[in-house]
């Protein structure tokens, strides 16, 4: 330190000196509270209704380390758009796949998540399990992860014999709404909202 500086601060009163401290210490908590609140609003405007379903599951503080850690994983992963050709065969395999739900609702919906995760696979995003699956699909789609989540709830259900011919078209419903959004091209944009 410079002998003129430490020369300064020695002559400072005590008081002053507690003051200008004080007055530091104040300064960085607001900076840090203000840091926080936009951290907090950003992720809240990039997940919706996402956040407050993980601030639901894991607490504030935990939920937005957790959303951050989420939006890390899935920039390191190499999501790609679709060729021509290859968005054409999953709409016709969508197409056949609503199609059976008339005669078959059941299969329909095993088939429709069978779809959706070849969806996926084929845009890039690693097959890990459900939860990874709908975490890593909670970045990019956070306003249909919810439709996500139940779809597959409802399939599960199904397989074991307790979903209803309603439930099924809510499913099959559901499924559509993702397989829709990983259709389109690019990674979609979440315009902030002023």
């Amino acid at each position: 330190m410079d002998a003129r500086i430490l020369t300064t601060l020695l002559a400072i009163d005590p008081k002053t000196l507690a003051i200008i401290v004080v007055a530091a210490v104040v300064a960085l908590v607001i900076v840090w509270a203000v840091v926080r609140k936009q951290r907090t609003e950003a992720l809240r405007r990039r997940f919706g209704p996402e956040y407050e379903r993980t601030v639901r599951e894991h607490g504030t503080g935990h939920a937005e380390t957790v959303l951050t850690q989420r939006e890390k994983r899935v920039e390191k992963f190499r999501i790609r758009e679709l060729a021509v050709d290859e968005r054409e065969r999953f709409i016709t395999d969508w197409r056949v796949v609503q199609s059976r739900f008339v005669d078959d609702p059941r299969q329909a919906v095993y088939e429709a998540d069978t779809l959706v995760t070849r969806l996926m696979q084929a845009r890039g995003y690693p097959m890990g399990d459900f939860d990874q699956r709908a975490a890593d699909i909670s970045v990019d789609h956070p306003r249909v992860v919810d439709n996500y989540r139940a779809a597959h709830e409802i399939a599960v259900r199904e397989r074991k014999g307790e979903a209803t011919t309603e439930d099924l078209r809510t499913g099959l419903i559901y499924y559509r709404s993702l397989f829709d959004e990983l259709l389109s091209t690019g990674r979609p944009v979440i315009r902030e909202v002023a």
